[in-house]
């Protein structure tokens, strides 16, 4: 089971998650949505495509970016759609 934790609270857990690029890619529907905020913060992969992100929420502090998807990634990509992987202090293991 992998999970991923940021201010010491789980805000996902998967046995089910694929590693890209050192990154762990978490099912959309193994992440606890009440910690997450869509925002409209974009970024583009080569190979991947645009991703979207999401802030973490927890106990009133705020991760801004903390999380990334591909909602339509390219067909190399096509593994992570509908999956989300973690940075900026989130611990992933």
């Amino acid at each position: 089971m992998v999970t991923a934790r940021w201010n010491g609270t789980v805000v996902a857990e998967s046995d089910d998650t694929i590693i890209v690029e050192g990154n762990h890619y978490f099912p959309r529907d193994s992440i606890v949505a009440e910690h997450f905020a869509e925002t409209s913060r974009q970024s583009v992969c080569p190979w991947k495509g645009t991703a979207s992100y999401f802030d973490l929420v927890v106990d009133g502090e705020t991760n801004q970016g903390a999380a990334w998807y591909y909602p339509n990634p390219r067909p190399a990509a096509s593994d992570v759609e509908d999956r989300v992987a973690f940075w900026r202090g989130v611990v992933v293991g």
